[in-house]
C-alpha cells in the first residue's frame, strides 16, 4: 500500500506537534459523519453532555464513545484513513483506538474549549495522536488553536472541565514519579506562545500529539454550527496506566470493568486494532 504522507509531513509533526493536512478525506466521509452526529443526537449515549451551563441559549454539544452504537461513525473509524496516517506519523507497525468522540457548538454558542492537553484525560501512557476533522468549512478564528511545540515540554497538566467555567480538576501531585501540575493560563499570555492555527475546507484535518495544549483562542461567537468529529489512536506498546482522581471517571470505571489492570496492552473490544487492517478487522455498517 502507498504512503499518504510525505516525509516532511511527518518531520514537520514530530517537530512541531500538530499538523494540518489537506484533502485527505473523501467529502463522502464528511456526510457520514454528519449523519451520524444528526443519529446520534436523536437517540444520545448515557455519555452525552452539554458544556453550556445556562439553558435556553445555543449550546455547545459532545457525546462519546459511540463508535459501537452509531454505524457511520463505526465505519469511519475502521475504514477511513485515519489509522493509516496515524501509523505514518507515528511509525507505528499497530495502531488500535482509544476513544472517539464529537463536538457541536452550535451558532451562537458562547461556550469554548478550554486550553488543556488530552494525555490528562485517559488512564493510558504510551505513544498516541488525536485526528481533529472539522465537518464544516472552519475559518482559524472558529476552530482550535495548538501551541507550538508543547508536546515536547515534557510537562503533564491536571484536566480541565468543558463545562463553562473551565475548572482545573485535582491538584498538582506526584504519582508514580510524575509530576501533574496546572495548566499554564495560556489565554492570559498569549504573547509567550507561538500558535498553530489553520482555515480547513471540507476533507482537511489535524492530527496532533496528545500532549499537544490546545483550546479556543478567538473570542467569536460562530455564526453557523460548527461540528468536529475526533478519534484518539494509539501506537504499539501503549499500556493501561491508571493515574490522578482527575481523569474521566466514566472511562476509568468502564476499563476496570471490562478487566483492564495497570500495565495492560491497549487491545481486545475495548480498544479494538484499526492498523495493519485485515478481512476481519475491516468492519462494514451494521
Amino acid at each position: 500500500m502507498s504512503k499518504i504522507l510525505t516525509n516532511d509531513q511527518i518531520n514537520q509533526f514530530k517537530k512541531d506537534g500538530a499538523i494540518h493536512l489537506k484533502g485527505k478525506f473523501d467529502k463522502s466521509w464528511i456526510y457520514k459523519l454528519q449523519k451520524g452526529i444528526e443519529r446520534d443526537i436523536k437517540n444520545p449515549s448515557p455519555r452525552f453532555k452539554s458544556h453550556t451551563i445556562e439553558k435556553g441559549v445555543p449550546a455547545y454539544l459532545e457525546d462519546y464513545w459511540t463508535w459501537d452504537l452509531v454505524s457511520e461513525f463505526k465505519d469511519f473509524v475502521f475504514n477511513s484513513p485515519t489509522a493509516q496516517i496515524a501509523s505514518e506519523l507515528m511509525s507505528a507497525k499497530k495502531i488500535n483506538l482509544v476513544m472517539d468522540n464529537w463536538f457541536l457548538r452550535e451558532a451562537g454558542s458562547k461556550s469554548s474549549t478550554p486550553f488543556h492537553h488530552d494525555i490528562s484525560y485517559f488512564d493510558v501512557e504510551g505513544t498516541m495522536c488525536v485526528l481533529w476533522l472539522p465537518l464544516e468549512p472552519t475559518k482559524q478564528d472558529e476552530g482550535v488553536a495548538w501551541v507550538k511545540g508543547s508536546h515536547l515540554w515534557n510537562k503533564l497538566f491536571l484536566r480541565v472541565l468543558f463545562k463553562d467555567g473551565h475548572k482545573v480538576e485535582g491538584k498538582e501531585c506526584i504519582i508514580d514519579g510524575k509530576k501533574y501540575e496546572n495548566p499554564p493560563d495560556i489565554l492570559a499570555n498569549k504573547n509567550k506562545y507561538d500558535f498553530l492555527k489553520w482555515d480547513c475546507d471540507l476533507g482537511d484535518c489535524v492530527i496532533f500529539d496528545m500532549r499537544t495544549l490546545h483550546g479556543t483562542l478567538s473570542p467569536s461567537i460562530p455564526k453557523k454550527t460548527l461540528s468536529r468529529y475526533t478519534l484518539r489512536v494509539a501506537k504499539e506498546g501503549t499500556k493501561v496506566n491508571y493515574a490522578g482522581d482527575w481523569t474521566s471517571y466514566s472511562y476509568r470505571k468502564a476499563m476496570q470493568e471490562a478487566g483492564y489492570k495497570n500495565g495492560d496492552q491497549l487491545d481486545g473490544n475495548f480498544f479494538p486494532q484499526l492498523w495493519p487492517r485485515s478481512s476481519n478487522l475491516n468492519i462494514k455498517n451494521s
